[in-house]
């Protein structure tokens, strides 16, 4: 597909709305402080035993793990030893194998990859509730957004238990161990764009060729068929009696492509359901440059991704304000 001056994926790190000069050279020196950091090469490393930190305390300071180390935790005072074996990544371990946050887990090559794509004052910091309850976080940007680096598999209990700790939180989760499983099919136009305002999609999925290649019908169309009957999208499916026209995304292939903006339909074979009842954004990371958000599509409740570049997120965690923000505008980023 085309657009004027820009690649498909470019257009997810443009903005359509104008800003000043002064914001742009505020969100130039924000990103630039940590632009650096920025590698997206996530190894596929197995996890490590035991209960492991990237810092501990050494008098008043943080450090990062050394041969024969020993230090203390930050969060719960306790002692810790460096553990710096050929084998494993270079770690802090409580004495006794004890964890002070029960949260914590094993940390792999893939979260400490994630870590390192931020400032050192960002990474591993605790938060203290009014009712006294301690977690530590993988990540915190200077903007108050909490980032949680997710490999392992997660409970309902303690998902909803971590979004109402952090509120202002979003979920990256390790997508490598069942990307066999997620297939990304047709593209979606911006539901918010002219093109989509119409239609309603099938619901896509694997076996279902007509679908996963993209077919809907219209709204309009079908309230020319029943006058009587007022159709929305949040209800014409529940309709089970009715007859719609059927279209095939080839229809408007021209359409779609000028209003595209990263959605995808796609078919999570097994799902990891506790990502999908999520009340806090939810990232797939497959391992390469774009992470795959969890979204809703419109009213008609029709599940959907949205591809956004890592180096736009990066950027956007680290000057937005609102963990639901991140990548709604788009302009050129800082080189």
């Amino acid at each position: 597909m085309v657009f004027p001056e820009f690649s498909e994926m470019d257009i997810l790190s443009l903005e359509f709305c104008p800003w000043n000069s002064s914001e742009m050279d505020i969100l130039s020196l924000e990103f630039r402080q940590f632009s650096t950091l920025l590698d997206f090469g996530f190894p596929s490393e197995t996890p490590h035993g035991g209960f492991c930190m990237q810092y501990a305390l050494i008098g008043s300071n943080r450090h990062e793990p050394f041969p024969r180390g020993r230090g203390i935790c930050p969060m719960c005072g306790s002692g810790m030893i460096a553990k710096c074996g050929p084998h494993v990544l270079h770690h802090w371990a409580h004495e006794g194998r004890k964890n002070c946050d029960p949260w914590w887990e094993n940390e792999t090559e893939w979260h400490r990859t994630w870590k390192n794509l931020f400032p050192e004052e960002c990474r591993e910091v605790s938060l203290v509730a009014s009712d006294g309850e301690i977690h530590r976080a993988d990540i915190r940007t200077p903007t108050g957004i909490y980032i949680e680096v997710q490999h392992s598999a997660m409970t309902d209990v303690e998902r909803d238990s971590r979004e109402g700790f952090y509120r202002n939180l979003i979920w990256i989760i390790d997508g490598r161990a069942f990307l066999k499983n997620f297939d990304v099919l047709h593209e979606l136009p911006d539901p918010n764009s002219e093109a989509a305002l119409d239609i309603v999609w099938f619901k896509a999925k694997r076996p279902s060729y007509g679908a996963a290649q993209g077919i809907y019908y219209r709204l309009s169309e079908t309230r020319k068929i029943y006058p009587d009957r007022h159709f929305t999208k949040a209800n014409i499916k529940a309709n089970i009696d009715i007859m719609v026209k059927i279209h095939s995304i080839r229809e408007i292939k021209a359409d779609v492509d000028q209003a595209y903006r990263g959605h995808h339909q796609y078919d999570w074979i097994r799902p990891r359901r506790t990502w999908l009842d999520a009340t806090c954004p939810v990232y797939i990371d497959f391992g390469n440059d774009h992470l795959a958000r969890l979204e809703i599509y419109d009213e008609s409740n029709l599940p959907c991704i949205r591809y956004i570049t890592k180096k736009k997120f990066l950027h956007d965690v680290m000057v937005e304000t609102d963990a639901s923000r991140i990548a709604t505008r788009f302009y050129p980023l800082p080189g």
